[in-house]
């Protein structure tokens, strides 16, 4: 039974978006100012991670939910196998991305950062109004 059990797990449809890419909070340009630059660092780095676990997706979701099941697309081994690799290098991205700009981002200017912030979650933002198009 428990084969079986993990089997149906293995099969079942994934969602095409991660359920880990919302941001927990959009912030203003007073919040970002006031914040120490250890702590927009992270906001940096979160941001990156949800647009690269989101951009690629547009023209299927802009947000966690939405399987292959649900946009006709087969759930068989190899489209899910397509996805699972696609999954993992984009975790390989994201890691090596992480690891670059914890090493390097800290030589930025704090404004420059702050703007940074900013526009990414503009364009978090924008693919919200995006979905609301079509």
């Amino acid at each position: 039974m428990a084969s079986i059990g993990f089997a149906q797990k293995k099969n079942e449809a994934k969602s095409i978006i991660s359920e880990k890419v919302a941001i927990k909070k959009y912030h203003n340009k007073e919040e970002l100012e006031s914040m120490q630059k250890g702590q927009l660092l992270g906001l940096y780095i979160e941001r990156i991670e949800s647009l690269v676990k989101t951009l690629p997706y547009i023209a299927f979701a802009t947000k966690p939910g939405v399987t292959m099941t649900t946009l006709g697309i087969p759930n068989d081994n190899d489209n899910r196998k397509v996805l699972d690799n696609q999954f993992e290098a984009t975790d390989d991205y994201i890691k090596a991305t992480t690891e670059f700009q914890n090493k390097i981002l800290p030589y930025s200017d704090t404004s420059k950062l702050v703007s940074a912030i900013l526009f990414y979650e503009e364009i978090m933002r924008s693919l919200h109004e995006y979905s609301e198009f079509h």
